[in-house]
């Protein structure tokens, strides 16, 4: 089993920033997909950033240029550095990670973006 902890949401302004992270543990040992997702209210979930073992990376359309993933593989963690935020940035974000192909979700963090 694979627990995910994620840290980092809040509140905050308009053009701010904010870093979110995401610790694994337990039976891990190959991660090859960690990404970040988010929900916001009304809406469905989508793709926020990807990055797979090799360092590749992917972004969702609304966040590139604003946001970038990474990894310390040697801490089983994910970030995601979220720059010049806008109000509609606002939703839960949830860490997904691979581990042998399975897919695992963390609980959630709230980032909201208002002034």
């Amino acid at each position: 089993q694979v627990q995910l902890v994620e840290s980092g949401g809040g509140l905050v302004q308009p053009g701010g920033s904010l870093r979110l992270a995401c610790a694994a543990s337990g039976s891990i040992f190959s991660i090859n997909r960690m990404a970040w997702y988010r929900r916001a209210p009304g809406k469905q979930r989508e793709l926020v950033a990807v990055i797979v073992s090799g360092g590749s990376t992917n972004y969702g359309d609304s966040v590139v240029g604003r946001f970038t993933i990474s990894r310390d593989n040697a801490k089983n963690t994910v970030y995601l550095q979220m720059n010049s935020l806008k109000p509609e940035d606002t939703a839960v974000y949830y860490c997904n990670v691979h581990v042998a192909s399975v897919g695992y979700w963390g609980q959630g963090t709230q980032v909201t973006v208002s002034s």
